[in-house]
């Protein structure tokens, strides 16, 4: 990993183009005020922001959700599991393709059989372009999270529930008082690592949008990936890439901070 950090942040600081490798020059920080002050840029960390706060939110509620219903599931339990738990062995371009011909406003089955009761929608139109992109991702990664929660669920000690059911405490009670408490740190793992999963999307837009209509689902990773390699830009491409490395990091550490804040109070 060394190497390839190192040659980002070299790259970052000169004047780098695949077509002009003769004239490859130091910069400064040139490349990050071009980057900072690019209204596409600005427009791909935010679609990017949106996305992560969309999916991580509906997985972390879903998965959570459906942890806790498969752990008081006795009928069918590990066939249930594996189906649930199916979609995050998929790999994501073929998601992509699989819900660009799915979702086809034309072509698509969903939008075929929603127009027989009445209900057209555009899903990669302007307004649910980036929509659709995050129900996708809660589609196949949703099970990841599922699977956090079961195993943190399992391994949670059994005698605070005995005691609760002695002293009368309801579902919600328990829930909110016992294993919400003792699954944070799962909790937390969890969200850190699908968030910063969720910021290097790239394959579904990729395979699906091409970050259009317009630059409506346009993510940091795809102008990165525009930049360098379509316009051979790589020193703004590696500037990018730095500045997101930063904003995920202080994201990071502040998620821990707030964590072990809540920790501290208990």
């Amino acid at each position: 990993m060394l190497y390839p950090l190192a040659f980002s942040g070299w790259l970052a600081f000169h004047e780098y183009r695949l077509t002009r490798l003769d004239d490859v020059h130091f910069v400064g920080f040139e490349n990050f005020v071009l980057i900072a002050t690019d209204p596409s840029f600005l427009n791909a960390m935010g679609n990017t922001l949106i996305f992560v706060l969309g999916a991580v939110s509906l997985e972390l509620v879903i998965g959570l959700s459906l942890a806790l219903l498969l752990q008081k599931l006795n009928i069918l339990r590990n066939f249930s599991r594996s189906i649930l738990l199916a979609p995050m062995f998929v790999t994501p371009i073929a998601v992509g393709l699989m819900f660009r011909f799915l979702l086809n406003a034309e072509l698509g089955v969903i939008p075929h059989y929603l127009s027989k009761i009445g209900i057209t929608v555009d899903w990669f139109g302007p307004d649910l372009a980036l929509f659709s992109l995050i129900l996708i991702d809660v589609w196949q990664w949703t099970p990841f999270m599922l699977l956090m929660f079961l195993a943190g669920l399992e391994a949670l000690p059994k005698t605070p529930y005995e005691a609760a059911r002695v002293d009368g405490a309801g579902p919600w009670l328990t829930f909110s008082r016992i294993t919400l408490p003792m699954l944070r740190s799962v909790i937390v793992v969890a969200l850190i690592i699908r968030a910063l999963d969720a910021f290097k999307v790239f394959e579904y837009v990729f395979a699906i949008t091409r970050g259009g209509p317009g630059n409506s689902t346009e993510t940091i990773m795809y102008y990165i990936y525009q930049t360098g390699f379509r316009f051979f830009r790589m020193g703004e491409a590696a500037a990018a890439a730095i500045m997101l490395i930063t904003v995920i990091l202080v994201l990071v550490v502040l998620l821990v901070k707030f964590s072990q804040a809540e920790e501290a109070r208990k």
